[in-house]
């Protein structure tokens, strides 16, 4: 039966495929081609246009792990498209993967509803885009529903590991390199070839063994964060959320 630390631990790999899947889908991408934008542009102003219309700046402050010019390029690149429609529109392709990705998975209905419970006890300092995707409507049908909350769990995670990373004085590229990655939209990748996608410059560092154990201590950390969260859950749920999650990993 499942702690709540070992529930964070264990969740994170499906909720950051299924939770960020949607960003690198057909359905952004046709986004993208829709609106005249840069798949990059629309990225920023469809997941941080949560924060409100806004400096650049700001943006950068909480993509932690973007090179900043690739930030600013691409917030101000997408500034013609209204932060309100953008998110909009962002959580809208969100919904549409769920149902084309998610559709046939009869445990959408469950998922949904018991991360709708940890989305809605969780506290939301230290994780700002979470707060801000926490206060986007959801949609009502099982599939949309669930990616939906995956994303916002998923956001959760993100801003928490985030503040682990800066907390223990690593660079974040650093940090990017010196573990491997089961929570991306790929499923698991190198420290490289995330360092790659999120447009840092090669060639890329070697992290020495120093490096890799004080990250491989940064994700310990995020788990023990992250743990009070799933706390909502007694056991026999968290068991079962697993389960589901496990199922839709294997898609």
């Amino acid at each position: 039966m499942a702690d709540p630390r070992t529930t964070a631990r264990l969740v994170k790999g499906p909720i950051g495929q299924y939770g960020g899947g949607f960003m690198v889908s057909r359905e952004a991408k046709a986004l993208c081609e829709k609106l005249g934008l840069g798949a990059r542009e629309l990225y920023f102003r469809g997941r941080c246009g949560v924060l409100g219309e806004c400096a650049a700046d700001v943006v950068a402050s909480v993509a932690v792990f973007f090179p900043r010019a690739h930030v600013e390029e691409s917030w101000n690149g997408g500034r013609r498209l209204p932060v309100g429609e953008a998110v909009a529109l962002y959580a809208g392709a969100c919904h549409a993967w769920g149902r084309r990705r998610l559709g046939d998975h009869d445990g959408c209905g469950r998922i949904a509803e018991l991360l709708e419970r940890v989305v809605e006890h969780a506290p939301a300092p230290g994780a700002p885009l979470f707060a801000g995707w926490r206060a986007v409507p959801l949609p009502d049908d099982p599939p949309a529903r669930a990616a939906h909350l995956m994303h916002v769990v998923r956001e959760l995670r993100g801003g928490l590991h985030a503040n682990a990373v800066i907390a223990a004085g690593m660079d974040p590229l650093d940090a990017m390199l010196a573990a491997g990655h089961d929570g991306s939209p790929f499923g698991q990748v190198t420290g490289e070839a995330m360092a790659a996608f999120f447009q840092w410059p090669e060639p890329y560092p070697q992290p020495g063994p120093e490096l890799v154990a004080r990250r491989a201590a940064v994700e310990d950390t995020t788990d023990d964060l992250l743990a009070p969260v799933f706390s909502v859950l007694n056991s026999d749920e968290s068991d079962e959320l697993i389960e589901l999650l496990r199922f839709g990993q294997a898609r």
